[in-house]
Formats: structure tokens, sequence, C-alpha cells
């Protein structure tokens, strides 16, 4: 006589959760360099905005701090955030004919492709350590603890405002189009190509509103004491990461099963 086995509702969700993260490895497997591109494609692009940011600065150092590096923190953490909510905020309607079995919500796909993107960024980071190893570049990171912990908050960030940006997709889908266009400003206000402290102290106001200003100019003291953190806070950042997850949170408990049957 079979028996039958019953599972807990947890077990259930941490099954569905891998069973989306395997569905979306296969889905960027497709082709021999899939995966591989994932992680070389941001590669290049880090290295090719650093090598012009050094080239114009003359190399040497940036606010007391390695200009290479001062580079590569502000372009892993933009590109982290923009990845991930793009990722993100189209994963409900990406996974919507999964939705027909009733064990598998909407959370579970962004749970899963949050997962999926946050290990492919920490190959990248993987990736630029091996490369520093072998170019034999000294790596100096004085608070490790801070600069992962800011890395989990841009995270969250990301993953918050891409759960209610799928949401209002379901709803209004010319949302989309415009995504870009309110994205695409990240790449110059939030401190990557400069320094707050390049900034007359009049006008911080007009940037520091910006939460991954706050995080990229954080993780660059955490790693160089000396860059200093003069017009940034961890309790700002902390604020709008935790204010982000309640929205997010609230926004799907009150509304997804009305966005998924639109």
């Amino acid at each position: 006589m079979a028996v039958v086995k019953k599972r807990s509702t947890l077990a259930v969700w941490c099954d569905v959760i891998f069973a989306i993260f395997l569905r979306e490895i296969k889905n960027q497997s497709t082709d021999k360099i899939g995966l591989i591109w994932s992680v070389v494609s941001p590669l290049i692009m880090i290295a090719g905005m650093t090598a012009m940011r050094t080239f114009m600065s003359g190399g040497g150092d940036t606010h007391t701090m390695p200009t290479m590096f001062f580079m590569v923190y502000g372009m892993i953490f933009i590109q982290f955030f923009l990845t991930t909510l793009s990722a993100v905020s189209g994963a409900i309607h990406k996974n919507k004919p999964l939705y027909a079995f009733r064990q598998v919500q909407p959370i579970s796909s962004i749970i899963a492709i949050g997962i999926f993107d946050l290990l492919i960024k920490l190959f990248v980071v993987f990736a630029v350590v091996i490369i520093c190893f072998i170019v034999k570049i000294d790596i100096e990171v004085h608070d490790p603890i801070s600069i992962i912990f800011n890395f989990f908050k841009v995270w969250l960030l990301a993953i918050s405002i891409g759960t209610m940006l799928g949401l209002a997709y379901c709803y209004i889908p010319e949302l989309k189009k415009v995504q870009q266009l309110l994205t695409r400003p990240l790449f110059f206000i939030s401190g990557i190509f400069f320094s707050l402290q390049d900034i007359p102290r009049e006008y911080w106001h007009y940037l520091d509103w910006n939460p991954l200003l706050h995080a990229v100019e954080l993780t660059r003291y955490a790693a160089y004491p000396s860059y200093g953190s003069d017009g940034v806070s961890y309790f700002f950042l902390d604020m709008c990461t935790l204010l982000s997850v309640f929205f997010a949170l609230a926004c799907y408990h009150i509304s997804w099963k009305q966005a998924i049957s639109r």
C-alpha cells in the first residue's frame, strides 16, 4: 500500500522556489555561453568604465582611494540594482502560466529570480577578486561586514521596488516603456563617476535623497576609512530599505490575486 507523505506548507514553498530557480537557470542556458555571458558582460562593462575613468583622471587616487576601486564599487552596486530590478519587475508576468498550479504564487517567482540574480552578481564579485589576485593588485577592505550588509540592502531595495513595479505592470502594462527612462539617470546620480565630495555642499540635497548614493559612498568608506562619509548615513539607507520592503509586502498582500487574474 502506497504511503502518502505529507509535507508542510514551508517545505512545499521551498520546493516551488527551487523549481522556479532551476527553470530560470535553464532559460539562461539556452545557448552555450548563456550563464557565462551573465557574468562576463558585467565584467566587461566594469572594466571599460573603470579604464575610462582612470585614464581621464590620470590614474592615482580619488579621495584617498585607488580610482580603480572607486569605480568598481560604484559599478557593481548600480549594475546589481538595475539587473535585479529589471528581472524581478518582470517575474510576475513571466511566470504567469505557472500560477494555474495552486502551490505556485507570484512571491515564489520573485524570490527565485532575486536569488538567481544575487548569485550571478556574487560570481561577478568573485571574478573581480580573482582578476585582482592574478594581476597582483592589492585589495584593501577595512570593514567587510559593512560592505556585505550594504550589498544585501541594495538587493532588498531592488527586489522591493521591482515587486511594486511588477504588480503595477499587471494593471498598466505601458509602464514597462518608461522604466528605462526612470532608471537610466541612476548611472549619473548614484555616485559612480563622482563622489559627493566633488559637489559643493549646498547642492547635496539634490542628490542625497537617493539611497543608492548612500550605499555606494558608505561602501567606499567601509573599504577605505580615509575616504570619509560626509553627507551620507547608514540610518537613511536602513530606513529606505525597511520602508521599501514594508510597502512591497503590503502592496503584494493587497493586490497579488487581482494582479494575476488580469
